[in-house]
């Protein structure tokens, strides 16, 4: 195993040498620590400081009331047509799964930065097994293996499932997306999760219907304690 790794580890060297690594924002080539996109990209995509204050920003507020979640991050901010829209669809639509660490692993690092890493599991929204072999993998679990690396904490992909196969979200208002999710996700192994806290991943947050979704349906679980993170968080 070792020597296949060096191994691959040569070839990967090779390549990197007659066909650099480019940011796949910008087209300029990378430095040996940036992977798929550059730091000057990363900084100039719009932030939302969310970790600034967890209890208390766009996605915590939209959440009173429907469900009962500890603390809430996303990373950017996400309009229709800019670049995050065009990074996360790189990651979801055209299988870039290293870049879809990376981004986990640049969330990660802004919530850990906050002083916040006290997460027994980090869950990822779970896809039905369905789409999932049709898309090939789940973004959300993509993105969460990437934090796992960073917060050295283990990803569950096994206890939450999702039940219904449901048609995309893209185009549905507020009321049909909470139709379109409700009662979709269950728990096998409740026991599992008790008495933990659970930090839930997904790859961007427009009206809060899944996650909602999700949440609630952790929330029955014996003395548990839900936070979300996201890549991006739409601008309401």
């Amino acid at each position: 195993m070792h020597f296949i790794k060096r191994v691959n580890d040569v070839v990967s060297a090779v390549g990197d040498l007659f066909f650099p690594p480019v940011c796949i924002s910008c087209g300029t080539h990378l430095f040996k620590n940036e992977i798929e996109i550059c730091q000057m990209c990363i900084r100039r995509l719009p932030r939302t400081h969310f970790e600034k204050r967890p209890h208390d920003n766009q996605i915590s507020i939209m959440m009173w009331g429907r469900c009962r979640i500890n603390q809430a991050y996303a990373l950017f901010f996400y309009k229709k047509g800019e670049r995050v829209q065009r990074l996360l669809h790189e990651v979801k639509y055209r299988g870039n799964i290293k870049l879809g660490e990376e981004l986990g692993r640049q969330l990660a690092k802004t919530i850990v930065r906050n002083g916040d890493n006290s997460y027994d599991e980090i869950i990822p929204i779970p896809l039905h097994p369905k789409k999932k072999i049709k898309r090939g993998f789940n973004q959300a679990e993509v993105i969460a293996n990437g934090m796992a690396e960073i917060m050295k904490v283990p990803v569950n992909v096994s206890d939450v499932v999702r039940n219904t196969y449901t048609s995309s979200q893209t185009r549905k208002g507020r009321f049909e997306r909470w139709q379109n999710v409700e009662s979709i996700f269950s728990v096998k192994s409740p026991e599992n999760l008790a008495g933990k806290h659970l930090l839930l991943i997904d790859d961007v947050v427009t009206t809060g219907s899944t996650l909602e979704a999700c949440v609630n349906q952790l929330s029955t679980i014996d003395n548990v304690k839900v936070s979300v993170a996201t890549i991006a968080c739409a601008v309401l």
